[in-house]
């Protein structure tokens, strides 16, 4: 072996200790907080009439805060205010506890409603 590669090898095998300001830091992706947000929302929106889509999410992250936009199509007759704040709520305990970042906004946008069978048929409604 030569001199060098006694060194290479010892350079390797010692563990460098680095003080926690030094080390940097894990930068989250918005799509990522994004995906855990709709998750979260679809845990909680309760059952939807086939033809809605599920939730989705966009996400605007600054300095470890989060600002959630969530859009719901939702079944009608419903408590829209209740099913929205259960989302927010919802939202802002799975994001601190998944990723460990704080939430100063969750809107939630309600981008339709779905007449649900059962009610239209009582009015005597059609499609």
């Amino acid at each position: 072996m030569t001199a060098e590669a006694t060194e290479a090898g010892e350079s390797r095998g010692r563990l460098t200790v680095v003080a926690p300001g030094e080390r940097g830091a894990t930068r989250i992706a918005d799509r990522v907080v994004a995906k855990i947000a709709s998750q979260a929302a679809r845990e909680v929106v309760g059952e939807l009439p086939d033809e809605a889509g599920p939730p989705h999410a966009t996400v605007v992250v600054h300095h470890d805060v989060a600002r959630v936009r969530v859009h719901l199509e939702l079944g009608y007759p419903t408590d829209i205010g209740a099913r929205c704040a259960r989302v927010r709520r919802h939202v802002v305990e799975r994001v601190r506890a998944l990723v460990g970042m704080e939430v100063s906004e969750v809107a939630v946008q309600v981008e339709r409603l779905h007449l649900t069978p059962a009610h239209g048929a009582a009015q005597g409604r059609t499609r």
